[in-house]
């Protein structure tokens, strides 16, 4: 499975790996403080905490950048980790998506394009959502993902967080959406 694949879109969005010259544009996209209200790390809008996360996300090599695909505007970032060849499992998570594009179907056109790549070659997708993150959580359970366990989270170069663990498997995302 490639962690990075090319050419990932729907009607909304456009999904490609993320690149250093990204930066100034995802900032941008990211510095709203709502943006990051319930998240573990509520300062993710300010220059220097930003500037760990994309540091972390580069150096995941799975990160993407996502665009608006009607404005090619950059508006947002998710990625692949903790890939688990053995397990046939992934995570997908670090997502996040700017304000004024939120409840308008972005959020979930990405998650239904990622899954369905992942799930070409895997049976087992894991997200890592924030204990307080609940949008995130309400999100994730539109798509049919159930809460596994509780657990305590390091992000890149931040302490321990409590997040869920939530699970989507192959067989009843395939069935939820009526794919094949």
């Amino acid at each position: 499975m490639d962690l990075q694949p090319q050419n990932l879109h729907t009607n909304l969005i456009e999904i490609a790996p993320l690149q250093k010259s990204h930066f100034d544009d995802l900032f941008k996209a990211a510095s709203d403080e709502l943006t990051w209200n319930q998240h573990p790390n509520p300062l993710r809008y300010q220059l220097h905490h930003f500037q760990q996360f994309f540091e972390g996300a580069m150096s995941s090599k799975g990160a993407f950048m996502i665009k608006e695909k009607a404005t090619k505007r950059l508006i947002g970032s998710t990625r692949f980790y903790d890939y688990n060849e053995n397990q046939k499992s992934i995570y997908i998570g670090y997502t996040f998506i700017a304000r004024e594009y939120w409840g308008k179907g972005y959020n979930f056109s990405v998650k239904i394009e990622l899954l369905s790549y992942a799930f070409q070659f895997l049976d087992k997708v894991y997200f890592q959502i924030g204990a307080t993150n609940f949008r995130s959580q309400s999100a994730i359970a539109k798509l049919g993902a159930i809460k596994i366990k509780e657990e305590m989270v390091e992000y890149y170069k931040e302490e321990p967080k409590l997040n869920y663990l939530y699970l989507i498997e192959k067989l009843e995302f395939y069935k939820q959406f009526k794919l094949s």
